[in-house]
């Protein structure tokens, strides 16, 4: 069994607890860590890269588990802004709701918003996949180039503004699209993609309820002719 390791925010500093996380605890035999009492602080579990269960046993505040790799981070609680900012691979886990720019420019792994998401959620994602709970706000994907959104609530306005290779998938209403997003029909291949990924999150919908969103690749090229107007 793993041996669990508690790290109180109320006698400690963010910065103790990150050198912690990156200097002791990897090789250390602890599979676990708690984090007491995050009162809303920053950065916290940021640059993570060792196999290892965190978990914020309370609501956080900015750049929650940047740049992870491997490890797998849960929030027991909501978060500020860009919580999974450029993850590279493992998991972060949202257990309420998140602020704006949840998963921005994350290039892997998943990140999970059991509740509603703010705006730009997975701005410039490039690889990773972002499963929401609820809904998400005005200019989610906004400049997606790789990975996958999935949103079982409702989408906001410009809903993939300049998206490029990414793909979104909607349960409920969808505000607008942004310039050069499109609604495509559902293939077998999309219900299959978007049950793997709500098995991931432990989010019980019906992948045939969702509607996809994909880039029409009129922005891919520049035409002079267009005069601004897309």
């Amino acid at each position: 069994m793993d041996r669990v390791k508690q790290l109180d925010l109320s006698q400690l500093s963010v910065r103790e607890a990150n050198q912690y996380l990156h200097q002791e605890l990897p090789g250390s035999g602890i599979g676990c860590v708690e984090i007491l009492n995050p009162d809303g602080s920053h950065s916290i579990a940021a640059g993570l890269d060792c196999d290892a269960q965190i978990d914020i046993r309370g609501h956080a505040g900015y750049f929650i588990a940047g740049m992870n790799q491997r490890a797998s981070v849960t929030v027991h609680g909501n978060v500020g802004w860009s919580v999974g900012e450029n993850i590279m691979s493992g998991t972060v886990r949202v257990k309420g709701h998140a602020s704006e720019s949840a998963g921005a420019s994350g290039r892997g792994g998943l990140v999970v918003i059991e509740g509603d998401a703010s705006s730009r959620c997975g701005i410039s994602m490039k690889g990773c996949d972002i499963v929401v709970g609820g809904s998400v706000g005005h200019f989610s994907a906004f400049m997606a180039q790789a990975g996958t959104l999935v949103v079982c609530g409702d989408a906001g306005p410009n809903l993939g503004d300049s998206l490029y290779e990414a793909t979104i998938y909607v349960r409920g209403r969808v505000h607008s699209l942004g310039a050069d997003a499109q609604e495509e029909p559902m293939q077998p291949a999309d219900r299959d993609r978007v049950s793997r990924l709500l098995a991931a999150a432990e989010i019980g919908c019906d992948a045939g309820e969702f509607h996809r969103i994909a880039s029409a690749r009129t922005l891919y090229h520049w035409n002079a002719d267009a005069r601004q107007e897309y």
